[in-house]
């Protein structure tokens, strides 16, 4: 499980495998159609949007129907031990396919491909092409390779590859909300997580691309941008300058909560989200920019994994129960009223029935808004993997899951009873799912917002919402 799992939803479940398009369709040079599905976190969604400016370049357009595809890319995820077999079931639908068009190439981006690399190609018999995350730029070459009748590989990591200098092709996009990548890779070695070893080393995007991706977006009619990085928190930036003149403030460079306020200065109209953040780094500074900007949205997604210290430690998290409570209570001091979401695992290794007790008074404490939760799943080649045994019988893990389940929905409830009665900001993001007389967006908190249509309005646009009824996750009102 890695931390970077963006909540109500932009790790949304109903978007898994959903083929991503194109806002228009591009020139066309040789007309090769291209079909791209993307698994797991928001990075993978990014990442997706990375490759298909890349591949636009060179001449595709894209396709909602991957037997017409002339390439077909599916972006992986290895978090879990169910979204590689979800992956696995996917390509032999590809490999039939590719059975009735034997011109067509099959390829795994991102993580599954990071982690398993040339299996793909040896053993499966799958694929045509294994890219991991850092070497996207190479597809055009791969492509290539496989077209002359080679098959073709390339995950090696890179310590400075960013992608900064590519503007991201928008795929299946509301014309308002986008994820901009502010960093990549991850240094922190949590025990359970495969994203160290898929996604390299830590590196943080130069500031100034980072806003002028942000303020080209407000310019195109976005109004709400989510920063994405496995921990936004650890983002740090400084000048690579040689025998030049340079200022004290260039010299330290910037931070996540410098970066933050530039980006909220883009326009009050352009509402700023991040994800993901983590406890050992999350900052009072952070914190206290949050607070003084309107637009930055009051919401923090803060893992916690397990409420005890034990467990932390197995899992090699770098803080304790007593310091995450910290954070917490910083948060509550800071920025009254924020909303924070997390994640939970269930099952660790060794964990006790005591300690799996620990992490459900964890969440009476906070009362997450929302929560992902699962049960362990060992990963190959993790630390846990090679020093721990994964003891927790599989339905002991089930009861605990659903126990914190349970728990989460009344809290869940709870939470949104409390928004009853208040005025919500909501950015409308389109019709509400359920009918074409009623909007839908999200609040300030990250709430979903349900309301009927009024005239004047449309998305894009802010509106004022009086929350009237709640499910545990939908407010429902009318614009004031």
């Amino acid at each position: 499980m890695m931390d970077l799992l963006i909540p109500e939803k932009v790790h949304d479940e109903s978007r898994q495998g959903e083929p991503l398009m194109l806002e228009q369709t591009p020139e066309k040079y040789n007309g090769r159609k291209l079909y791209i599905e993307s698994y797991g976190c928001a990075m993978n969604f990014s990442d997706s949007e990375i490759v298909a400016s890349i591949l636009l370049d060179k001449g595709f357009e894209t396709t909602k129907d991957f037997t017409n595809a002339d390439v077909i890319f599916i972006n992986t995820c290895s978090i879990r031990e169910n979204a590689e077999v979800r992956v696995r079931n996917r390509l032999k639908e590809f490999k039939v396919a590719k059975s009735n068009n034997p011109g067509m190439i099959v390829g795994v981006l991102g993580c599954m491909a990071e982690r398993l690399k040339a299996k793909f190609l040896e053993e499966e018999k799958l694929v045509d092409v294994v890219v991991g995350p850092d070497a996207y730029r190479d597809l055009p070459n791969l492509i290539d390779q496989v077209d002359s009748g080679q098959k073709a590989v390339n995950v090696l990591l890179s310590r400075e590859e960013t992608y900064a200098d590519i503007s991201p092709v928008r795929l299946n996009s509301n014309g308002i909300n986008a994820f901009v990548s502010i960093m990549r890779g991850c240094d922190n070695m949590c025990s359970f997580c495969v994203v160290p070893f898929t996604r390299g080393r830590e590196r943080s995007r130069d500031p100034q691309s980072i806003i002028k991706e942000c303020t080209d977006l407000f310019g195109q009619g976005y109004r709400e941008v989510t920063l994405l990085g496995q921990n936004v928190d650890s983002y740090k930036w400084k000048p690579e300058v040689e025998g030049e003149s340079i200022s004290i403030a260039e010299i330290k460079g910037t931070n996540f909560a410098q970066l933050l306020a530039m980006v909220a200065a883009i326009s009050p109209e352009l509402r700023v989200r991040f994800s993901t953040s983590h406890p050992k780094d999350i900052t009072d500074e952070v914190l206290h920019t949050i607070a003084e900007h309107d637009n930055i949205c009051k919401y923090i997604h803060l893992p916690v994994q397990s409420g005890n210290s034990r467990i932390l430690e197995l899992m090699n998290r770098t803080y304790d129960r007593e310091w995450y409570i910290n954070r917490i209570d910083a948060i509550r001091r800071i920025i009254p009223g924020c909303a924070i979401s997390t994640d939970v695992i269930t099952g660790f290794c060794s964990e006790t029935d005591e300690e799996h007790q620990e992490t459900v008074s964890m969440m009476d404490y906070v009362q997450y808004d929302f929560a992902y939760m699962f049960m362990y799943s060992e990963r190959p080649g993790t630390l846990a993997a090679k020093r721990y045994a994964d003891d927790i019988p599989d339905a002991v893990k089930s009861a605990r899951l659903t126990e914190i389940v349970a728990k989460q929905q009344q809290h869940s409830h709870l939470r949104m009873q409390a928004q009853l009665g208040k005025v919500q900001k909501v950015l409308i993001e389109g019709f509400s799912k359920k009918s074409k007389n009623d909007y839908a967006g999200r609040s300030d908190q990250n709430a979903m917002v349900v309301f009927p249509v009024k005239e004047g309005y449309k998305p894009g646009m802010y509106a004022y919402v009086l929350a009237e009824r709640c499910t545990s996750a939908t407010l429902m009102g009318r614009i004031i």
